[in-house]
Order: structure tokens, then C-alpha cells, then sequence
């Protein structure tokens, strides 16, 4: 049996109302997928990829206190502008 104007249009209300929920889980599930690829880790400085290298045992101690000298005298040079 179909339901339409005859039984008062409670047929086409449910019809619209289902397509309204269905549109609505879309754009929710697709601007979910979308604000995911905003939630990114803070940017990492310089100076904490350098830490990191150290850490890691990529760079030796002389080298990590070299670099990091250079970086904090850029650090410095651009606050002084």
C-alpha cells in the first residue's frame, strides 16, 4: 500500500523527515572526515626537531650545541626587526 495524500500526507512528512536524517548523517560523517585532517599536532619549532635528532643520536653533542647556538642567534636577530 502506498502512502501519499490520501492518508493525509503522513507518508510524504516521513518521507521527508527520513531524507533530512539521512542528508544530515552525510554531511556529518563527511565534515567529521574533514575536521580530522585539521586536528594536527602543534607545529614543532626548530629547536624541538633539533632536540629530537639528538635524542635520537643523529647528531653528536658539539653538533647539537653548534646548531643550536645558530638557531637561538636567529631567534634573537628576528626579535630585534
Amino acid at each position: 500500500m502506498m502512502y501519499g495524500w490520501r492518508d493525509g500526507g503522513w507518508g510524504i512528512v516521513w518521507m521527508i523527515l527520513s531524507w533530512g536524517v539521512i542528508i544530515a548523517l552525510v554531511w556529518a560523517a563527511l565534515h567529521a572526515f574533514t575536521r580530522d585532517g585539521d586536528r594536527r599536532e602543534p607545529s614543532r619549532t626548530a629547536k624541538d626537531v633539533l632536540a629530537e635528532r639528538f635524542a635520537r643520536g643523529e647528531i653528536d653533542a658539539d653538533e647539537y650545541g653548534e646548531r643550536l647556538r645558530v638557531l637561538e642567534e636567529h631567534d634573537t636577530a628576528r626579535r630585534k626587526r
